[in-house]
């Protein structure tokens, strides 16, 4: 009787609690929302129709635009390696060391904390998906639950070497005849989405496309020998993944508590970046690996339905490195106090609760190169002023003898900037300062280089695990 008494009890408070005295269901805490974050290879503005390209089509990425935020000033690094360090961890190239795409062996889970670590404890299951290759370790050494990693870069076919054999949870696959390593992923997302869509999860999906090699896709018409034009269907293959991971989360009933970032990693590469062209044949100025605009000026735009404002584009300055904080404010996750974060959140902002933007300037940094950017202005790490008013076309240099006062304004404002951040004091790149030169130095100075790099690790404390090969 007592045993029957007490379940009874619990029985009846498991009742009242939902079923309240004034007849209405007690309110349940919502569920924390789904965070999918896509990272495009390779792809600038000129690669996506709804900033104005105009030899591409993106249908499914500009639909995500249209139901939510679009950037107009969202800025990476210039190059892959230092841009997805910057975005992992929230911090600048000079505090992490990832300088460039060989300085992966810098990076350690001892000194730096990426994404994962700190949403995992607010609940969520962590997922990632794709390219890992500058960074060390493997994914679930910083907080992954779940990965499928590639070797290299523009991993597609395994007539490709380096996509001969992928790794899925530390277990190296082999890539078959006639198998498209992006469906590949793109199957693995979706067995994620479906064995944890009763749970928040954080996705990070870091495509193939559209690095090189630019290789036929599945959907190119046999016998194509156009370069460019199994370059754009790279571009329509690839929007079509976005537009099934999109069908596929409506399928799931997970679309609307899930936030979509969508995002290039750096600007086009340069084999094509001439042919990208935006607003009826204006050329971008710079692209990939330099540090004009087009180097780190990258598309982005964030949808979560009923959440985000709806079809807006906002003329505010982001860093990749902004991510961090907004994601762990958005996940209800805390980011310890003695972890320095160089990100700004705005969860606020990205929600349409707020019109005041943490940030009216951006850093971006590449080897022993970086600049300060302002609406109107830059000043890069030599005291060089550029006029940023026809950007991303033009940049022109502005001589000391034609400042005009709202030149020697900016000039005063962006190097107290650059004097507070100190690049200068932090790891600098032990390369040729370039960000990239064991990819394009012959091998007795790649040898060189790769002796000062485990020299800086060792001296920066940081280990010397290895880093798969190098691959821009």
């Amino acid at each position: 009787m007592i045993k029957i008494t007490k379940i009874f009890g619990l029985l009846t408070a498991a009742v009242v609690a939902y079923c309240p005295l004034n007849g209405t269901a007690a309110e349940v805490p919502a569920r924390k929302p789904n965070i999918i974050f896509i990272l495009a290879d390779d792809l600038g503005i000129g690669n996506v129709s709804c900033y104005g390209a105009d030899y591409f089509k993106t249908p499914n990425i500009d639909k995500l635009a249209q139901g939510g935020l679009r950037f107009d000033h969202c800025y990476a690094a210039p190059l892959c390696g230092p841009s997805r360090a910057l975005l992992m961890t929230g911090r600048y190239a000079y505090h992490t060391g990832m300088t460039g795409n060989d300085s992966g062996p810098l990076l350690k889970p001892s000194r730096e904390t990426m994404m994962p670590k700190i949403l995992k404890p607010a609940g969520y299951v962590t997922g990632m998906v794709g390219k890992w290759s500058q960074l060390p370790l493997q994914p679930s050494d910083w907080g992954f639950d779940e990965y499928l990693r590639f070797k290299g870069s523009g991993d597609y076919w395994n007539t490709q070497d380096r996509a001969k054999v992928y790794t899925v949870n530390g277990k190296e696959t082999h890539l078959l005849d006639g198998e498209y390593l992006p469906d590949k992923m793109q199957a693995f997302v979706f067995d994620f989405l479906n064995h944890h869509r009763d749970q928040p999860f954080y996705l990070y999906y870091a495509m193939s496309h559209i690095h090189e090699d630019i290789l036929p896709t599945p959907d190119t018409v046999p016998g194509t020998k156009d370069p460019f034009k199994i370059y754009q269907d790279n571009v329509t293959y690839m929007d079509k993944l976005v537009g099934q991971l999109l069908t596929e989360l409506d399928r799931l009933k997970l679309r609307d508590n899930t936030l979509i970032v969508f995002a290039g990693d750096n600007g086009t590469a340069p084999t094509f970046a001439g042919r990208c062209t935006i607003n009826g044949g204006k050329a971008i100025s710079g692209h990939k690996g330099t540090m004009l605009e087009g180097g780190a000026l990258v598309p982005c735009m964030a949808s979560w339905p009923g959440k985000t404002p709806v079809g807006q584009l906002t003329q505010n300055f982001i860093s990749l490195a902004d991510f961090f904080p907004t994601f762990a404010e958005i996940g209800g996750a805390k980011i310890p106090p003695n972890l320095p974060i160089d990100g700004k959140g705005f969860a606020a902002e990205l929600l349409g609760q707020s019109d005041v933007w943490p940030r009216d300037w951006i850093f971006v940094e590449l080897g022993r190169h970086w600049y300060d950017r302002e609406a109107g202005w830059k000043l890069n790490q030599s005291a060089e002023l550029f006029n940023m008013g026809s950007a991303p076309y033009a940049e022109p240099l502005v001589s000391t003898n034609t400042q005009t006062p709202a030149a020697l304004a900016a000039l005063q404002h962006l190097q107290t900037i650059l004097d507070q951040l100190n690049p200068a004091g932090g790891i600098m790149d032990p390369g040729d300062g370039s960000g990239r030169h064991a990819n394009h130095d012959n091998n007795a100075n790649k040898k060189a280089a790769r002796k000062k790099l485990k020299a800086a690790a060792v001296n920066n404390s940081a280990g010397t695990e290895p880093v798969n090969g190098p691959n821009d």
